[in-house]
């Protein structure tokens, strides 16, 4: 059975340096073979060579870096790059996508989701998004910017040198609210070390999930005019009841699905020492049962939700009334 290929999403708001970053990323010299899809709405191409009519492009690079523009559906992109790949005229073994600074990044996402194909081929590694330090104030009032941060696994603040400290600490508490469970980093015209891009592994259903959940969020204060996407954390040490939380989620997901954009958790269950571990996208989600818990271990469910104006006190009342 052939190792699905990693796919790392890059996303982010116009001028926020998608761009600048995939630049620095294919001409560096990592020994990496990476393919990077593009598409035609990019603020500025990687390659002149690479624009034109046809509808999906493809040039592989002195490196050995793959770039692809797409002038159509990115399925057909994913499928074209698989052929060429079996074919043996390129070779790759990672996959970044650029999205369009005004793209919604859960339709790229749940691809690799619903086409049975694609899923066994690639395997979502981690939505990476860029945040105009200088501009993002203006950009977070779009509620396209705010999905894009709340979608992220990992978020790289960029152009941090046109504002002040004290700036770019306001800003990391704001994303903070929004995101609670994404690492933030700092990019410096588009330079920074690989390894905080790829095998974030965000989409992974792992035994360190619940510890990563607990060391990624951060404290917060609930500002006066809170934005539309937020986290909220749902925790229990009471061991559930399987069948109760399970009437929880699928009434969650029937009233609420679109309105949740990453949510992920890890649960302690009655009867059964293993931690069930689940994560979503939208209504879209996956869960399995992992490891034991150790002797000496706080058992501890810990679910965390990435939402647009979800109806948090609702939700808290529904996840109280199964304890």
């Amino acid at each position: 059975m052939q190792t699905p290929i990693p796919v790392t999403v890059l996303t982010g708001f116009l001028g926020a340096g998608k761009t600048t970053l995939l630049k620095h990323m294919l001409k560096a010299e990592h020994g990496l073979k990476i393919a990077v899809i593009e598409n035609e709405f990019s603020e500025a191409g990687i390659d002149s060579q690479l624009l034109g009519d046809e509808p999906v492009q493809v040039m592989t690079l002195a490196n050995g870096c793959v770039c692809c523009t797409i002038h159509t559906d990115l399925t057909k992109a994913l499928y074209l790059l698989l052929e060429r790949l079996d074919a043996g005229d390129i070779a790759f073994d990672r996959l970044v996508i650029e999205c369009t600074g005004l793209a919604d990044p859960a339709p790229v996402a749940q691809t690799f989701f619903i086409e049975e194909e694609l899923r066994d081929r690639y395997i979502l590694d981690g939505i990476i998004t860029l945040v105009d330090a200088a501009h993002a104030d203006v950009h977070l009032t779009q509620a396209i910017a705010q999905a894009q941060v709340g979608f992220a696994d990992r978020l790289l603040l960029s152009k941090t040198d046109l504002v002040t400290a004290e700036a770019v600490e306001t800003l990391q508490e704001r994303l903070a609210r929004i995101n609670g469970r994404a690492a933030i980093r700092i990019v410096e015209q588009g330079r920074i070390n690989l390894a905080e891009l790829l095998d974030v592994r965000g989409f992974n259903l792992n035994p360190d999930l619940g510890a990563s959940i607990t060391r990624s969020l951060r404290p917060v204060l609930k500002p006066a005019t809170p934005d539309r996407i937020s986290t909220l954390v749902l925790r229990s040490s009471t061991a559930l009841d399987i069948d109760r939380l399970s009437e929880f989620m699928n009434e969650l997901l029937e009233n609420h699905g679109k309105q949740l954009l990453r949510y992920k958790g890890v649960l302690n269950i009655a009867g059964d020492d293993r931690r069930l571990v689940f994560q979503g996208v939208l209504k879209l989600y996956g869960f399995d049962w992992d490891s034991e818990w150790k002797a000496d271990e706080a058992r501890e469910s810990v679910m965390v939700f990435i939402g647009d104006e979800l109806p948090e006190d609702e939700i808290r009342a529904g996840f109280a009334a199964l304890t």
